[in-house]
Order: structure tokens, then sequence, then C-alpha cells
């Protein structure tokens, strides 16, 4: 389209003054509602608005506030989040001490010098290594998860001198091309082939990966990292078998490899625990973090190392650099997220409530075998699996119409995934479960 600096003014102008109205007229409702439509197929992308936000069926729920465990749409209807933005909200919408620290930091500075020593970076850097296992210590701030798993993929590569990496079969671990290679599903790789130097083995299958191992250490293709999710979040909220992370360690060891395990979703007390690992008592040797790390108010990620993977790293520190990664205001915002997940108790609050998830969905999958056939997780990190990809996204376009937000699972699209806020309250818990089960009701009946 032809260049116009003066519609854009115009347009900048009537949007900035939008943001800075508490309410808008059904005029103005409308207009947005069309505008918002219109600019998505426009300039967006129109295989977007087809495949991701259909569920509003209409498309009119454009959304514009939220708090707590709901979200509103521009018309004020109110949803419960049962997605929680894939694992982002872990302190709830708009924590009311994470605003405050967001808020305060930009008040007195925004971006940082890039020259200068940055006071939030290097606190954060301590509180991360205070509230991960074992001896990881060292931080690399970053702007989201996949960022981080590059980091992760650049320190295990500096660490052994090796390029051979190892993932498992439905993991996700982003879109970036070095974070591509791990995740698993042909149709994001292949249209961007060849990739770095991957190979996949079995979720789970101990024997697959020590037999992956062994066989690249013998014909001197040694393996630079193995890649997991301790809870394999797009592939279908699958938890690692009992002993399989512990015999990656183990594994890990014997050949040289450093263990990365990616927290990007499990992560930031989700599980029931301040990371998925914990569970286990398993310590990587590299952990990416992403999501929740912000408090779902700011993006922000990081790669936690040990000593030993950031030596080749402080010996030439410009081997990994990020312009907006570990600015104040995101430092801010993921400190104050940290201080709410200790106070509040938050980790404890995920496990209780998971558990009590997990009860009632076993009820319902009892009681409707031909809908919903499991449900499994732990915390606020749960998934359902239903008889096929139709019959889950006809439920969760039920749900929506009685207003509660889901969403299914990047790789495994028979699954619903199940990851409100940490800070939901039972009456919005028993809200969707009463919602879930009339929508499955309906669905039973037509199918």
């Amino acid at each position: 389209m032809p260049r116009n600096l003066k519609a854009a003014q115009e347009t900048s102008s009537y949007v900035l003054d939008l943001i800075g109205k508490t309410s808008l007229t059904p005029a103005e409702r409308k207009r947005v509602v069309k505008e918002s439509v219109k600019y998505w197929v426009d300039h967006v992308n129109e295989g977007f608005l087809k495949y991701r936000k259909s569920v509003s069926t209409d498309y009119t729920a454009v959304e514009w506030e939220d708090g707590g465990s709901v979200f509103r749409d521009i018309h004020g209807r109110e949803y419960i989040d049962m997605l929680g933005g894939f694992g982002i909200y872990v302190t709830g919408h708009r924590h009311p001490k994470v605003l405050k620290a967001v808020l305060d930091q930009l008040k007195r500075q925004g971006i940082h010098s890039q020259e200068l020593i940055d006071p939030l970076r290097t606190y954060l850097a301590r509180l991360l290594a205070l509230i991960t296992p074992g001896d990881l210590r060292f931080a690399f701030l970053s702007n989201s998860g996949t960022e981080s798993v590059e980091g992760c993929l650049k320190m295990a590569m500096l660490t052994t001198g090796r390029r051979r990496l190892i993932g498992a079969v439905g993991g996700f671990h982003g879109k970036s091309l070095g974070s591509l290679g791990g995740t698993s599903k042909a149709v994001f790789r292949e249209p961007f082939l060849p990739l770095l130097d991957w190979s996949h083995v079995p979720f789970g299958d101990v024997d697959a990966l020590a037999q992956t191992m062994e066989t690249c250490d013998f014909t001197g293709d040694r393996v630079a990292a193995v890649v997991l999710e301790p809870i394999q979040g797009e592939g279908g909220i699958n938890v690692a078998p009992r002993g399989y992370l512990a015999a990656a360690r183990e594994l890990c060891d014997r050949y040289g490899a450093m263990l990365v395990l990616d927290e990007i979703q499990s992560g930031m007390g989700r599980t029931g625990k301040m990371f998925a690992c914990d569970h286990e008592g398993v310590v990587p040797d590299l952990m990416a973090l992403g999501k929740g790390l912000g408090g779902g108010v700011v993006p922000i990620g990081a790669v936690v190392g040990t000593q030993k993977t950031w030596e080749r790293y402080i010996d030439n520190p410009f081997l990994h650099t990020t312009t907006f990664g570990g600015n104040p205001v995101c430092c801010a915002g993921a400190i104050a997220t940290i201080n709410v997940l200790l106070e509040e108790d938050l980790p404890r609050q995920a496990a209780e409530k998971g558990a009590y998830l997990l009860k009632q969905l076993g009820r319902l999958a009892r009681r409707h075998p031909r809908v919903l056939v499991t449900s499994r997780g732990r915390g606020l990190m749960l998934g359902m699996e239903f008889v096929d990809h139709g019959t889950g996204y006809a439920v969760a376009k039920g749900l929506f119409k009685r207003g509660i937000l889901i969403s299914g699972t990047y790789i495994n699209a028979r699954v619903l995934r199940i990851e409100p806020p940490l800070t939901i309250g039972y009456p919005e818990i028993d809200r969707f479960l009463e919602a879930l089960e009339d929508s499955i009701k309906q669905v039973g009946k037509k199918r």
C-alpha cells in the first residue's frame, strides 16, 4: 500500500485517545471491532484469524481489559481465563504488586544505557540463583522463552565444543531457527529444513535415549546437549515418567553432554513446585525460562546455568548479547513476580487446586467416556484428552459460549490445556467445571 504519513499520524492519535479512555461509547466499540478484524486481515495474518480466533465464531470477542482470573472483551463480556496465556499468568492478570513495580520503574527509567551497570538485572540474576535448584548460578536475561532456548543451545555448544543435539518426540521449544530444531512437529519444521544437527527420541524412553547417546559417542558425533521439557506442554501435557529425568541426567554425565531443561511453561510455580524438575530432584546444567517469569505483565525470559556452562562465556561476554533483554522495566516485573510467588505461596496453591481439578476431571471422564478420554498433569498445568481433535474443539467452542476461555495444545490437537492463573479461586474453578460438563453433554448428544 502507498505510504501515507498524514494518515499514520491521524490513526496513531486516534488510538492513543482510545488507550487513554476508561470507557468507550457503543459507536467506538463497534468501530474498534470492525477495524481490528479488517487490519488483522490486511496487515497481520488472515490465517491466524481463521484458525486461532474462530472460537469466537463471529470475531466480535476483541479483548480489552483484564484483572485477577478473568478478562473482558470490548463489549464488557467477562471470560474466566483457564488458558492463562499458555502459562503466562502465574500471578494472575495485572497483579497489583507486579503492576506497581513496573509502573514505578517506568517512571524512573525505561531502557538502560547498555554501557553502565543496570542494578535490577543484577538483583534478578541473584534471585534466579536463589530460587533455582542445585548449583545453577548465572543468568542471561532474554525477551522470550524461545530466546532462552537459543541461549541454552549456544552455552551447551560453547561448553562442550560439540554441535549434536537431542530432543524428544512431542517436544516444543519455540520457532526461531535454533529452537525450532528441537520442536518436533513436521508441520513447523519442514518449511525451514535443514536446521541444526538435531535427533529426536521418544519422550520417556530411557533405552532409546541411551542407545542414541551411545551411538553418537561411538561414531564420534558426540552430543552437546539433551533438551527436554519435564512436562511437555504443546505435546499434550505429557508428564515425564518417574525416573526419566534422573536417567537423562546420568546419561549426560556419562557422555559429557549438557542437560537442558525447558521450564518455560512448567516453571515459576505452575506445577506445584517452583520448577517441575523439583518433583524429581533433578538439577540441569542449563534451564530455559520465559512465560510466567514476567508475571503476565511484561515479556522476559532467562537462561540460567552452572559455573561450568558460563566459563567460555565469561572469557568472551560478547559471544551472546541482547539489546532489550534484561531491561529495567521487565526486570522489575520479574522481581515482583518472584516476590508474589513466595509471599502468597502460589506453588502450594497450584498443587492443591490442581489436585482438586484432576479429581473432578477424573469423574467427568468416567461419566462421559465417549467424549473425554482422560486427564493428566501436575499442579495447574493440566490437560484433557478427548476422543479426537474435532471433539476437543467442539468442547472448547461450547466453553467459550459459556464464558470460559480455553485452548488446545500445538502438537496434540486432541488435548485441551488447563493453565489458569495460580491465583484463581475455587468458585471460578467450580464455574469452569460446571460449564465443562454442560459442554461435554452437548457435544456428546451431537456425536
